[in-house]
């Protein structure tokens, strides 16, 4: 992925040498035509076409965005309420993930949602201990969690 980025970067100074300016707009038109021939040549380059990474990134981004304005709604729902019914408390949450980068990433992107902390991490990182602020149904959570991040994750993982 880092040769492709760095041969498109090339091609892309290449165009605008060609084209004799270092404007800004011929410096992007040198990066599609140089994107356009990497898409093209992808089979004799190491790892698959480097943009399909980059979209699932961006798609991990909307994914963790969607799901902090969820929570941010949750919580705040709950805190103004005239009276306060929460269920706080402990679950042990399966990870599939294999790479220690995934499984910090996880951890990092649970934490970030508001109403939920990891606390621990088992030592083979199987397992992470999540506490919930309003937690009425484990599988649920885990449900949640599996669908929404540790999905989209694994898509990012993939070579």
């Amino acid at each position: 992925m880092a040769l492709q980025i760095l041969l498109n970067f090339l091609l892309a100074f290449l165009w605008a040498a060609m084209n004799d300016t270092l404007e800004l707009p011929t410096l992007i038109m040198g990066y599609i035509m140089g994107m356009i021939a990497i898409y093209v040549i992808r089979n004799f380059l190491p790892g698959s076409f480097y943009m399909i990474r980059f979209y699932r990134i961006i798609k991990l981004i909307v994914v963790f965005i969607r799901e902090l304005v969820i929570a941010n709604i949750t919580v705040m729902k709950i805190v103004l309420k005239p009276k306060i019914h929460v269920h706080p408390g402990f679950y042990a949450y399966p990870c599939e993930l294999e790479e220690d980068w995934e499984v910090v990433l996880l951890s990092s992107l649970i934490t970030l949602t508001p109403g939920t902390v990891v606390v621990a991490i088992s030592d083979d990182y199987s397992k992470l201990y999540i506490h919930g602020v309003h937690l009425t149904d484990a599988d649920e959570e885990i449900r949640g969690i599996k669908s929404s991040f540790e999905n989209v994750i694994k898509e990012v993982g993939q070579p």
